[in-house]
């Protein structure tokens, strides 16, 4: 017998093989019992389980989310954030029961409704609401002074995107303004006015972080404090890969023209886009707050509030175009850097408005808090002196300078 006739043999008494599971369905298959068993599980009403809720009340955890007042009426947004149905059966306002609609008869776990309560309430002064529940309980609504909130019109909506102008782009310009100073500054200077971009930003990541964790404190829809810091570590994520996808693009521009800059060159222009970007989701987050504030009365605009929002965000000006020291952009790019830190206050402000639910207001906070934490970490390296030292006396007293600038001019915002 031949060799190749030993070899067929060979073949024909192995056992025949069956083409590989593909990959994709090895990965879905756990995933599509998993739903099943949850289906089943959910459609036998959790078999053997139900004993264990005998005797024990429901649980009602319902947060206040907004309080309107229109002439005559009394309108408040509740949401369910326990894990049982949820039913308003009586309003008290004031230690009287008030007739009142509602959007919605039973509230499932997350969900709202918006209450209309009939009430001749009187400008300025106090009341206290109760919301009763179906088993008893009692959600409490707090007005300080009642005051008509605002209409939400076209002029309501003008006076959003001015305000937001105000606070947001007119004060990244001026800040701006601060340029030639920075281009004729020494470079132990610059290193002082870099470590006063760090202070500046730093100081906006915990200011934004507080914030956000102070409007979800206690409540624990959506998630509560965790989406403070699921905002923040989706931006500095998400601007570390723009960062990286900038250098590669960066990268591959030069090596096809070798007369080029070199790459180290471009890179502050890369951190003033940065830093831009990083202020601007911080002020979509302020507009957000400032808007919805007004929108629901418990803000009263003024030239002294919007002139403390001015001097205290002229500051972030400074901190774009310190980077670009020895490297100054014409007026155009200057513009654009601009309209990316400062325009999204207005954007904010509107959205704002519009449509405010503090948990969403919490994450667009964590947001801006991780974009200009991201950045600061970016400057440090900047920061280094010819001995390769980052933090020397004068960039450590920039840092604490930066911090207390944001710190004092912080003060001409509190309302």
């Amino acid at each position: 017998m031949s060799l190749d006739e030993k070899s067929a043999d060979a073949l024909a008494a192995a056992p025949h093989r069956r083409p590989p599971v593909p990959r994709w369905l090895l990965g879905i298959g756990p995933l599509v019992l998993i739903a099943m068993l949850l289906g089943l599980f959910t459609l036998l009403n959790a078999p053997g389980l139900n004993k264990l809720s005998e005797g024990v009340p429901p649980k009602e955890e319902v947060a206040v989310e907004d309080v309107r007042l229109t002439a005559g009426q009394i309108a408040i947004t509740v949401r369910n954030e326990g894990p049982d149905p949820v039913s308003i059966a009586q309003v008290n306002v004031s230690d009287y029961y008030a007739v009142f609609t509602q959007t919605r008869e039973t509230m499932a776990p997350l969900e709202s409704t918006t209450l209309t309560i009939i009430y001749n309430w009187v400008e300025g002064d106090p009341y206290d609401v109760a919301l009763v529940t179906s088993n008893g309980g009692k959600i409490p609504a707090v007005i300080d002074a009642a005051a008509l909130s605002p209409e939400r019109g076209s002029s309501f909506f003008g006076l959003m995107l001015l305000m937001g102008i105000y606070v947001g782009v007119i004060p990244v310009a001026l800040g701006m303004l601060w340029m030639p100073f920075v281009r004729r500054s020494s470079a132990s200077w610059v290193r002082v006015l870099l470590g006063v971009t760090v202070g500046l930003l730093s100081f906006l990541a915990i200011d934004a972080t507080l914030e956000a964790v102070g409007l979800v404190a206690g409540s624990g829809a959506f998630g509560g404090p965790m989406v403070v810091f699921l905002g923040a570590v989706t931006a500095y994520l998400i601007l570390e890969g723009t960062d990286a996808w900038m250098r590669r693009h960066q990268n591959s521009t030069t090596a096809r023209q070798p007369s080029a800059l070199p790459p180290q060159r471009l890179a502050p222009q890369r951190l003033a886009l940065l830093i831009a970007i990083g202020i601007g989701l911080h002020n979509f987050g302020e507009g957000l707050a400032i808007g919805s504030a007004y929108a629901v009365g418990s803000l009263a605009l003024g030239a002294s509030l919007i002139v403390g929002f001015a001097i205290h965000n002229t500051t972030e000006g400074l901190a774009i175009v310190t980077p670009l020291a020895k490297q100054p952009p014409g007026l155009g790019r200057l513009a654009i850097l601009g309209l990316i830190a400062g325009a999204p206050a207005a954007a904010g402000a509107l959205l704002g408005a519009t449509v405010y639910q503090p948990a969403l207001a919490a994450f667009l906070l964590g947001i801006g808090a991780g974009a200009v934490a991201q950045v600061a970490v970016k400057l440090l390296p900047m920061l280094k002196d010819p001995a390769g030292k980052t933090f020397t006396p004068l960039t450590g007293a920039g840092v604490v300078l930066g911090m207390g600038l944001m710190f004092a001019t912080g003060l001409l915002v509190q309302a």
